[in-house]
């Protein structure tokens, strides 16, 4: 089977690399960081609880300038712009799994959705979550030098700062509760591992595609049989191949 570990009783497929994983963690701490800061900067009750407002206000601005430096670092990796590409576009069961009321049934073990690796909601959420970053560093650029800029420029970004602080925290709390309720989904960006069995009850598209067996190839003119399996990505998303052989070769935990 293609990039999957039997263990005893459980077949473990790799959902998630290193560098993928690394991303995701140095991202959702320097965005905790940046909505903790500014709670503590926006609600006067716990500025004067905590004291340090300029301490506080630097520590804000210097992770909200940070904020992109993840994701451009992560262009690197290929299995991170593969992901990219998957969560950038949308196929006719995305559509049919968000108007669905009842997306979560399972018929068989299997989920009524050939789901890709990432379901419509994650590829909302994540296009949202660009956007606000890059909207959040334009206006806190304004409000941070002001110098340049008019009032009602000024007067416009510190608006549009404050307000989507607060749906950033909304969208956020929602992602966390989300992600605690499925343990599987946490467990797949903890370890970078998820069950065949969780794969195929919420992603049964990417676990078909992942699980598949793959037919073995032939090297170059003189050369003898090569019995390793070959992946191409099958991923209904509609990614390319980029985290095709090389990337299922890898062990989990590995970039």
């Amino acid at each position: 089977m293609h990039d999957a570990v039997v263990s005893p009783g459980r077949v473990w497929l790799e959902r998630f690399t290193l560098a993928e994983r690394s991303i995701h963690h140095v991202t959702a701490l320097l965005m905790l960081i940046c909505l903790v800061t500014a709670a503590l900067l926006y609600l006067p009750m716990l500025s004067t609880l905590v004291g340090y407002r300029e301490t506080v206000k630097t520590v804000h601005v210097w992770c909200g300038f940070a904020l992109p430096a993840p994701i451009v670092l992560g262009l690197v990796s290929r299995a991170f712009r593969a992901d990219l590409r998957r969560l950038n576009r949308f196929a006719p069961h995305d559509w049919a799994w968000l108007k669905s009321r009842d997306r979560r049934v399972v018929q068989g073990g299997r989920g009524i959705f050939p789901v890709g690796k990432f379901n419509a909601g994650q590829k909302l959420n994540a296009a949202f979550t660009a956007g606000a970053i890059l909207i959040m560093l334009g206006t806190g650029e304004i409000m941070t030098f002001p110098g340049p800029w008019p009032d009602r420029w000024r007067t416009g970004a510190t608006f549009v700062h404050d307000w989507l602080f607060l749906v950033v925290v909304v969208v956020t709390a929602g992602h966390l509760w989300q992600a605690f309720q499925d343990r599987g989904a946490l467990q797949g960006m903890l370890t970078g591992r998820v069950g065949l069995d969780w794969a195929a009850r919420h992603h049964a598209g990417w676990a078909d595609a992942r699980n598949r067996p793959r037919p073995a190839s032939r090297r170059s003119s003189g050369e003898t049989h090569n019995a390793q399996v070959r992946a191409v990505d099958g991923d209904p998303d509609g990614a390319s191949g980029e985290d095709g052989s090389e990337f299922a070769k890898r062990r989990p935990g590995m970039s």
